[in-house]
């Protein structure tokens, strides 16, 4: 979402680095790009106002100005005003003390509430809790229908009293449950309109009045730009939320709506959802999407992210074939399957420091379909041969191509990068070995 930002800041700041010295002249200059920028990104326009008079008054003083390096100190205040703008630290969900902790999911329709409900409740489990989700939405059609199906693909049980209830006694219903059957969280999916009216806040008012929930978290989808904004600032005044879930941040829209939603409402951005998947709700680090705005990477979301994925045995496991140079077909093909589940490639890209700046890699798309090419022709060899890769001759290779519904030479291409990957690995594993530097890293493929 953020791409084409991230971009026109990255020239930006390279421009400055160009200058070496800088004059009050260039940097109110660069300023004045990065505010066209902001605004070309649908940031609202008070809000990149404020944003560039804060930066202009810590970069333009002498210390900055007649430092070594004037424009990393610039780039550096940059890095934490936009860290500040969109809340400074990361915002937690503050759990009650007494259970059930209520979570009300409020928002328009079509912003990913339902959905939200579910990734939610999914996080919720990752962290040893015990959801109950709540289908207070009698309204949109098929809405408690897909919560159900939802619930029963993560293993949630979800609470309804149909289409006809009144939704407060949905809610109160829900809490008596978790209560009388040990759910210490309780996930409230309200009911949404195409856009606010004064009817569906008084419906919200009274499911907030007859429960109280620990936290009312507005559902906004962050492609609706401005709207979102919007959205989220009648919400804050009738309902008084606690935080903001973004959606669709995987999105190729422009993304203004996360660096303005923090300033306007007073309210942090607490969690983002990046896919269609039920595990791909994040919660949001502000310092971290600032590193990836300017693109200086996100190392400590890829560490999360391998922790959350590798199995400790198993990767224990590789090691030890890793110091004895074996390293097969089925090795390569379950690394990638490991790498898979982090998400998409591109996006992991994205986090590394130095390659979102890369030229050679500014226009590169990850073709997903081409791992499961990879995957159908390692599947297509025999475990012998998977094992030795190098007793396939010419005629296996023919039989391997067809059997995996591919040609000859994706075969041979795909032989070409697991031996430069071998190779690689051989390299690490003579570094482990010596008690090298690269010997204590743990294994990331």
């Amino acid at each position: 979402m953020f791409e084409n930002l991230s971009a026109r800041l990255q020239d930006i700041f390279k421009n400055l680095r160009n200058r070496g010295k800088l004059t009050e002249k260039e940097v109110d200059l660069a300023l004045r790009e990065v505010r066209t920028a902001l605004l070309e990104a649908d940031v609202n326009f008070k809000v990149a106002k404020a944003f560039i008079d804060r930066v202009r008054k810590r970069a333009v003083g002498e210390e900055v100005l007649m430092s070594l390096t004037p424009a990393q100190q610039v780039i550096k205040i940059v890095n934490e005003e936009l860290t500040a703008l969109m809340g400074g630290q990361s915002s937690r969900i503050a759990f009650s003390p007494k259970p059930p902790t209520i979570l009300m999911l409020v928002g328009l329709q079509g912003s990913g509430k339902t959905t939200s409900c579910a990734k939610l409740s999914s996080l919720m489990r990752k962290q040893g809790r015990k959801p109950l989700l709540a289908a207070a939405d009698i309204y949109r059609p098929a809405a408690i229908k897909q919560l159900q199906v939802l619930g029963a693909q993560l293993g949630v049980e979800v609470f309804t009293l149909g289409e006809r209830a009144d939704p407060a006694d949905i809610a109160a219903g829900a809490v008596e449950r978790a209560r009388s059957m040990g759910y210490d969280t309780v996930i409230l999916d309200t009911a949404g309109r195409l856009h606010i009216d004064d009817e569906m806040m008084v419906e919200l008012e009274r499911v907030k009045a007859r429960v109280a929930p620990t936290e009312i978290l507005l559902v906004v989808d962050a492609m609706t730009g401005q709207d979102a904004v919007n959205v989220a600032a009648v919400f804050n005044d009738r309902l008084g939320i606690h935080g903001v879930i973004l959606t669709k941040l995987d999105g190729d829209a422009r993304g203004g709506a996360a660096l303005s939603v923090r300033e306007v409402t007073g309210k942090p951005i607490k969690f983002v959802t990046t896919g269609e998947k039920l595990d791909a709700l994040e919660q949001f680090h502000p310092d971290r999407m600032s590193s990836r705005i300017l693109g200086m990477g996100d190392v400590l979301t890829i560490i999360e992210k391998a922790q959350e994925t590798f199995d400790l045995e198993q990767a224990k496991k590789f090691e030890e074939k890793l110091r004895k140079q074996e390293f097969t077909l089925d090795d390569f093909m379950r690394q990638l399957q490991d790498v898979r589940k982090m998400g998409p490639l591109d996006q992991l890209l994205g986090m590394i420091p130095g390659v979102a700046k890369s030229k050679a890699l500014k226009d590169v798309r990850v073709d997903e379909r081409q791992f499961a090419k990879i995957e159908a022709i390692i599947r297509s060899m025999t475990s012998a041969e998977r094992k030795n890769p190098s007793s396939i001759d010419g005629s296996r290779k023919r039989r391997i191509a067809a059997g995996s519904g591919t040609r000859v030479q994706e075969v041979n291409a795909l032989l070409k990068q697991y031996d430069q990957a071998r190779k690689m690995l051989r390299q690490l594993g003579d570094a482990s070995k010596r008690g090298g530097p690269m010997g204590k890293i743990p294994f990331m493929p």
